[in-house]
């Protein structure tokens, strides 16, 4: 199976159903750290990075602003100091699409160019 990281988001055209438990339980252990909850009735991928400062902080939150730009889907973003939440969900089918699943993945490796090891 390809990486989830190494692929692209296809565009929703409308009439999309949300991603299935099946192909979640099957692409969910690429992304083990991100949690499924769920906000305003929808399903979303959701996760908590930390960083030293709130210039890490923005730093990242603007690099995965230009990987959402490139890829034409984007995510919530709350930044704080020493900390950036991330949120991932299909707008228009209001919930989980495979595009979340490969943001969340790209997210996290965007992340290992921040965190301090």
């Amino acid at each position: 199976m390809e990486q989830l990281a190494q692929q692209g988001c296809v565009p929703c055209i409308g009439g999309e159903s949300p991603i299935g438990a099946a192909e979640i339980a099957q692409i969910k252990p690429q992304i083990p750290d991100w949690n499924i909850v769920e906000e305003e009735g929808e399903a979303r991928l959701k996760r908590v990075y930390k960083f030293a400062d709130f210039k890490t902080a923005i730093a990242f939150t603007n690099s995965v602003g230009d990987a959402a730009e490139k890829e034409g889907h984007h995510p919530a973003l709350l930044t704080e100091w020493g900390k950036v939440t991330v949120s991932w969900w299909t707008h228009s089918i209001g919930g989980l699409h495979k595009n979340d699943f490969i943001m969340a993945a790209k997210t996290d490796a965007i992340a290992t160019e921040f965190i301090q090891k």
